[in-house]
């Protein structure tokens, strides 16, 4: 019964790391149209746009100097459906067969500089972008988003941390916040640390994840 209730609520969050992985290559594909849009001369509209580009042509040399210029200098700088992305997971669930308290464990969560947002989960943003997510965390309870509305009633046995790369920081950078996340929190909720297996997270076994990312870095990210 263990494995079987494991392997539900691993399934569970894979559900929720795919459907935000999904969004992640929608929201980046709608993104690269509007950019070709933009620099599509036949699609000005009918509110006077054409008529001041045409009075004032100088105007318009140093628009298409400009898109050319952003087109050259940073040809990839959105991520296409077709570039490699890697997912790295870490878990943190309570000991024995306790679960955390839910209004407890979200009030860690904000306190590590977490919030609620996109899928019902909680993300670590870098700034103030809500689309520039360093790392996320999700519940292992079905299907992985938090009912906040309904959380002091809850009990959750543990939750999933989990990185995308490429993102919007270097991915050791960003693997080390998690990793400092995850041990703050273990250690606030007197929890346990597991690796993406349900392994208790071993030095070494951090080391070679680290390690992993880097080598994913140089192998597909390296112009």
């Amino acid at each position: 019964m263990d494995g079987l209730r494991w392997l539900l609520l691993v399934f569970g969050v894979l559900v929720v790391v795919g459907v935000y992985f999904y969004s992640r290559r929608q929201e980046e594909k709608q993104s690269e149209d509007a950019s070709l849009e933009r620099r599509e001369p036949t699609l000005l509209g009918d509110d006077g746009y054409g008529e001041e580009l045409q009075a004032e042509p100088v105007a318009v040399e140093e628009l298409d100097e400009s898109d050319e210029s952003d087109e050259s200098d940073e040809p990839e700088a959105e991520v296409s459906g077709d570039t490699p992305q890697k997912i790295v997971t870490l878990r943190i669930v309570a000991r024995g067969t306790a679960a955390f308290p839910g209004d407890e464990l979200i009030l860690s969560l904000r306190g590590i500089g977490m919030r609620h947002g996109k899928f019902g989960i909680f993300h670590r943003i870098d700034g103030e972008d809500d689309d520039r997510t360093i790392f996320s965390a999700a519940s292992l309870v079905e299907p992985g988003s938090f009912d906040l509305a309904n959380i002091r009633e809850q009990e959750i046995p543990g939750i999933s941390l989990f990185l995308v790369i490429p993102g919007p920081i270097d991915g050791v950078e960003a693997f080390d916040m998690m990793m400092e996340a995850a041990r703050t929190l273990a250690q606030s909720l007197d929890a346990d640390l597991l690796d993406e297996s349900g392994s208790t997270l071993s030095i070494q076994r951090e080391r070679y994840m680290r390690e992993e990312i880097v080598q994913f870095e140089h192998s597909h990210m390296v112009a």
